[in-house]
């Protein structure tokens, strides 16, 4: 919980910097994810055995088509009860919270709802950095990567990996991938409707 508190504080924190100072970071951003990521490759390395990938195999291939499908029908429902177009539903819940692929490909289509993109995968990003420490109280770290969707395998792997633990960081790693290479035929496929 105290994870959660200070994370929130520092986005809160953050955001009030920002209304006064806007420095331009450049890359800065980036290079600190390589950084994370790097960190967390260590830190699996360090105990990694090949033979452990094989017992992770079929959680960690099932659950990205799984939340693929949650976050579809998650769409559907989404459509139905806002009474907008469906293919825009499914396209924005087809991003699984790549807000930077998702906002750019949908708004060639409609500013609106690329805009509306970008913020539900938004959102979807902060709420599981801020919720998984507490929801794998409840559910399995395992599935309970479904909720970071495809920003497992870069943003939240950290959060999952800290809280979660090297298996866990493994299967996230290997979710977010597999969806990081299905998101992008999927949201066009869903824009053609």
């Amino acid at each position: 919980m105290r994870f959660s508190v200070h994370v929130l504080v520092s986005l809160l924190l953050g955001v009030a910097v920002g209304r006064v100072y806007g420095p331009d970071f450049g890359n800065l951003y980036e290079i600190m994810l390589y950084a994370l990521i790097l960190l967390v490759g260590i830190d699996i390395g360090q105990s990694f055995k090949p033979e452990e990938l094989g017992k992770l195999g079929g959680t960690a291939l099932k659950l990205p088509f799984a939340t693929l499908a949650g976050s579809l029908l998650g769409g559907l429902a989404a459509s139905l009860l806002l009474g907008i177009e469906l293919r825009w539903g499914l396209a924005i819940s087809a991003g699984c919270g790549w807000y930077s692929l998702t906002g750019p490909l949908i708004g060639r289509y409609s500013p609106t709802y690329g805009t509306l993109g970008f913020l539900a995968n938004l959102i979807r990003e902060l709420l599981t950095v801020l919720f998984y420490p507490i929801v794998i109280r409840i559910i399995p770290g395992e599935l309970a990567v479904s909720m970071g969707g495809a920003t497992t395998m870069d943003t939240t792997l950290p959060v999952m990996a800290m809280f979660g633990g090297r298996d866990v960081a493994l299967v996230a790693f290997v979710h977010g991938f597999v969806l990081t290479a299905v998101v992008p035929f999927l949201i066009p496929l869903f824009l053609s409707l």
